[in-house]
């Protein structure tokens, strides 16, 4: 993306945090082709001139929030290696991380997880990742290895992506919570240790 005559200095920046921050919103609770320029930067408090010398259109400003909400979700996402030694409070904790970046920015998300073109593909993505660690899990003797992890990992993006609008966005529960419980279904099911403690 261009950007033609950026203001420069902290005013400038404080311009286009704001429209950003405006856009957000709008898209998420109004969908990308009934957001209007002229409802952004009204909220915003800045003039069409002042859009334009950051975005060159409405395109633009979606989506660069798009790249945003892919760039943060596969940082998190990339720090949350499995590893062999890792206990349930580990999984727990990442799932958490990634929760509490959905519910932190919810807008956010519902624009790159559920109302954009793009989100399929970062689906895909994300459940590549998930299937590589748990797939690597599985191979350090940590799962099941007669569990098919790619299954597994289709079944918790699933829980994931439909828990996080019925529990996480409506504010029945919390990220912690939420992460727990989605642990504990997934683990009781996939994890060598639990199986051997109930046998």
């Amino acid at each position: 993306m261009s950007k033609r005559g950026r203001k420069k200095g902290s005013s400038g920046e404080v311009s286009r945090a704001l429209l950003l921050n405006m856009a957000v919103e709008e898209f998420a609770l109004n969908g990308y082709h009934e957001t209007k320029i002229s409802t952004i930067v009204e909220r915003a408090g800045v003039t069409q001139k002042t859009f334009y010398l950051y975005f060159n259109s409405k395109e633009a400003i979606f989506q660069e929030l798009i790249t945003k909400f892919r760039e943060k979700l596969s940082t998190i996402v990339s720090e949350s290696r499995l590893e062999a030694t890792m206990d349930k409070s580990d999984i727990v904790n990442k799932l958490f991380k990634m929760l509490q970046f959905f519910a932190e920015n919810s807008h956010l998300t519902q624009i790159g997880f559920y109302l954009s073109e793009e989100s399929i593909e970062i689906k895909k993505q994300l459940l590549e990742q998930i299937s590589n660690y748990l797939n690597a899990g599985a191979k350090d003797g940590y799962f099941r290895s007669n569990v098919d992890m790619d299954f597994v990992a289709e079944s918790l993006l699933g829980m994931i992506e439909r828990l996080t609008q019925t529990q996480l966005f409506s504010g029945l529960k919390g990220p912690q919570q939420l992460a727990e419980e989605i642990a504990m279904v997934v683990l009781k099911g996939i994890a060598s240790r639990e199986k051997e403690q109930i046998q």
